[in-house]
């Protein structure tokens, strides 16, 4: 199997793992693949003996050319997603504060503004291609709104989000490489002006969130530090548009894809909360991460040595029961279950409530606005990236 067939469907892969004694090895992830929902659980549990700090392996390299370009920039530096223990903490502390239940709550009328504003955008038009629309629109205001960005930056500050994706995930020519390299530190320095800004005037977003945590004090930043800021506003910016748009992408289109499912919601509208739970057991918005091994260990009954690489795969945990559960059906009254498509443990994504209140709020004004809502057609391809899950487009009539 090639490494983009994998990509587009690995749940096949995924159900043979499960079945199979032990891990499988993955020549396509160059991992061993943990498949099993309490393996999974167990190696996000322990973080001493799984590290972090190679969690996202480049499909690709960016060459010369654009290396080039990327040394002008503020990269380089330890983000949370790559780091272990105290230093990890350190860096998630922000975070944790930046995504509380309460700021969240606080921005929660900004994003219903904003879902009825798109939404209203095309109600109009009988037709609609939903993932750049809204699966998109939505969750970049929505990051940046608590980032505390400009709305006029928000738009550029994503684009240079995605080309930092692009630029190591999707096969480019150099002259592509090279624009997304000069994309991505243009970004840096849009990030790296806020962080500043924010030194002489804090205010209450994320932002400043991130510059009282990891430059205490009120001298000015140093170069260090606006390094480490924007590597991980950088990561946050990545992280909260990727994971929201993938989880309203896969949360429309299965709803779609079984009509009963969607007609549901209005017998029983107190099953949305179901419906996004069941949307991300389904297809995890993002696939999984790797973990390299710190000491010998024994994982499912397989041998694991120093240095060796895990791909703990969110995705496969999320399909893991007995088969007269239907596991690879999608069914919003399926009873409730512990989630791990939001990672577990010290790496727990900090901003699931978020993308879950996105949802809600979307769902809710589907329902009320376009009733009528269908798939213009099933044949839905998906991204060919484990980054996330996300359809590449939905096409919807009404």
């Amino acid at each position: 199997m090639t490494p983009e067939a994998f990509y587009r469907d690995p749940y096949p892969v995924y159900a043979e793992a499960r079945r199979t004694r032990g891990l499988t090895f993955l020549p396509e992830l160059g991992a061993w693949l943990v498949s099993r929902r309490d393996d999974v659980r167990e190696v996000l549990s322990r973080p001493e003996h799984f590290s972090s700090a190679r969690a996202l392996k480049p499909d690709y390299l960016p060459g010369p050319a654009a290396l080039s370009e990327l040394v002008k920039g503020f990269g380089g530096v330890q983000a949370v997603l790559t780091a272990d223990g105290e230093a990890h903490r350190r860096l998630r502390r922000p975070l944790t504060r930046g995504l509380s239940p309460t700021r969240v709550a606080a921005a929660l009328p900004f994003v219903t503004k904003r879902a009825e504003e798109l939404i209203g955008s095309f109600a109009g038009e009988g037709r609609v291609e939903w993932m750049a629309a809204y699966a998109k629109p939505l969750p970049a205001d929505a990051i940046g709104h608590l980032l505390g960005l400009d709305p006029a930056d928000v738009p550029g500050a994503i684009s240079g989000a995605q080309r930092a994706e692009s630029l190591l995930f999707s096969p480019l020519t150099e002259a592509e490489q090279v624009e997304a390299a000069k994309a991505v530190v243009a970004l840096q320095y849009l990030l790296d002006g806020y962080a500043r800004a924010r030194r002489q005037d804090p205010r209450d977003d994320l932002i400043t969130e991130m510059v009282r945590d990891l430059a205490p004090g009120t001298d000015e930043l140093t170069l260090d530090q606006r390094k480490e800021i924007v590597s991980n506003l950088q990561n946050l910016l990545l992280a909260g548009h990727l994971t929201a748009t993938a989880l309203l992408g896969t949360l429309v289109l299965n709803l779609l894809r079984d009509r009963r499912q969607w007609e549901l919601l209005f017998e029983r509208p107190e099953l949305v909360p179901a419906a996004i739970e069941e949307a991300l057991r389904f297809e995890a918005p993002i696939q999984g991460f790797r973990r390299t091994v710190t000491t010998s260990v024994t994982l499912s009954g397989t041998q694991l040595d120093k240095d060796d690489v895990v791909f703990v795969s969110y995705a496969s945990a999320g399909r893991d029961a007995d088969l007269g559960a239907r596991p690879d059906e999608f069914d919003i009254t399926r009873p409730p279950m512990r989630q791990l498509s939001f990672g577990h443990g010290p790496h727990g994504c900090p901003g699931s409530q978020l993308a879950k209140e996105q949802a809600r709020i979307t769902l809710q004004t589907l329902m009320r606005e376009l009733p009528d809502l269908r798939l213009a057609s099933d044949a839905v391809g998906m991204v060919p990236t484990l980054v996330h899950r996300s359809p590449e487009a939905v096409h919807l009539t009404w």
